[in-house]
């Protein structure tokens, strides 16, 4: 750990407290120096960390919407890192939390949340419909897994061994990908085809199942770009205060129920960004802060 001055406001920013981080893979991407855009270009050292939930302690003069005091969530998009005491938030990609969501629970929506909303909303499959989750462990998988059984969707996901409990209690029935022929056991459990698949996977596994998609359109991909040479799309993201109130209000009604796997205090921060690193943690990890 090391000290640095509380981050100053720019225009459209709040500077928060922050309470709780949400640690997510992005974050080793960026540590490797593999997608250095999403930190706003900042050279090393830099502090890690694109979500967090706490308190607004300062505006800039061209915020609206929000007040200092404020218990907020949000993305840190300007190259704040939310990994410390207190950050910038950019106050169009903020929103307060509603009365009874906990900041813990707050803190994983940003990424995870927004975006199963995102791509259940791209799909747009009516109730009825059967969809795969290919890769339904993680944070964004569980919450698609969670969001299309409230649609009344059937949701077939598949995982590692260690992600069928979690899965299952999601809604979710579990394909165990380790256990022998994925494509056929997916076959067997939806013999015309899906109606929609979400991909967190990416490469030769998204290459994978994209043929059990009964149109190619259908194919969402969160991770892979490449989806379109197979006809799919690229999920279309929303980062707007509306999209975070949404998400947030889905949490609040116990439709969306964040898996957080652990909890690591921000002196134990390379061990919470290491255990999302090998890609096989189920759920969500964060980082409590304050």
């Amino acid at each position: 750990m090391f000290d640095r001055p509380d981050p100053v406001p720019d225009r459209a920013e709040v500077l928060i407290r922050v309470d709780v981080a949400g640690v997510n893979p992005l974050d080793h991407l960026l540590r490797a120096g593999l997608v250095p855009g999403l930190d706003g270009g900042r050279p090393f050292p830099l502090v890690l960390g694109m979500e967090a939930a706490g308190t607004v302690l300062a505006l800039g003069e061209d915020v609206d919407g929000l007040e200092i005091g404020d218990a907020v969530f949000g993305f840190a998009l300007t190259g704040g890192g939310t990994y410390a005491e207190t950050t910038v938030l950019s106050a169009p990609n903020t929103a307060r939390i509603p009365a009874g969501l906990s900041a813990t629970v707050a803190a994983t929506l940003p990424i995870a949340g927004t975006t199963a909303l995102d791509a259940l909303d791209q799909l747009d499959l009516p109730a009825g419909g059967t969809i795969l989750v290919n890769g339904v462990g993680g944070g964004v998988g569980m919450g698609v897994a969670q969001l299309a059984a409230a649609r009344g969707l059937r949701v077939i996901g598949t995982g590692s061994a260690a992600k069928r409990e979690p899965a299952e209690a999601a809604g979710a029935r579990f394909l165990d990908y380790t256990a022998g022929d994925i494509v056929t056991a997916a076959r067997q459990l939806a013999p015309d085809g899906f109606d929609g698949i979400v991909d967190l996977v990416g490469g030769t596994s998204l290459r994978t199942v994209a043929p059990l998609a009964r149109d190619p359109r259908t194919v969402i991909a969160v991770g892979d770009a490449s989806v379109s040479d197979l006809g799919g799309r690229f999920v279309e993201r929303r980062l707007d205060r509306e999209n975070l109130e949404r998400t947030a209000q889905l949490a609040l009604d116990g439709v969306l129920t964040p898996l957080i796997t652990a909890i690591h205090p921000l002196s134990d921060a390379p061990a919470a960004l290491a255990t999302i690193e090998n890609g096989h943690t189920a759920g969500k990890v964060v980082i409590k802060v304050t």
